[in-house]
């Protein structure tokens, strides 16, 4: 398993416990059905392709710009660091990490 479907698999996992606690503190049923779908996304996507595929790291970056953009807009909005400026600067290497992957991979 390379680079990339790690960062996936973690992102993923932040992504869910970041759902479960904006539920836990909030009852936000929306930050728990997006934290613990994009997060099932992201880990799937890094355990789900065989060796030498690049669809699964396709994936986990398409979900991980999408997560970005969201968490961006609730920064600009809250200018609140927790969770959004969290998940900014965690997200952005994740997403590096893939992106340098998938060009390896080309």
């Amino acid at each position: 398993m390379n680079a990339g479907f790690m960062a996936a698999i973690a992102y993923g996992i932040l992504a869910i416990i970041g759902g479960i606690m904006g539920y836990a503190q909030a009852k936000s049923k929306i930050s728990l059905i997006a934290g613990c779908g994009c997060g099932a996304l992201l880990i799937l996507s890094a355990i789900a392709p065989l060796p030498e595929q690049t669809w699964g790291l396709i994936s986990a970056s398409v979900v991980t710009v999408i997560l970005l953009l969201a968490f961006v807009i609730r920064f600009m909005k809250t200018r609140k660091f927790m969770p959004a400026g969290l998940m900014l600067v965690l997200g952005v290497p994740a997403l590096g990490v893939m992106l340098n992957q998938l060009i390896a991979a080309a």
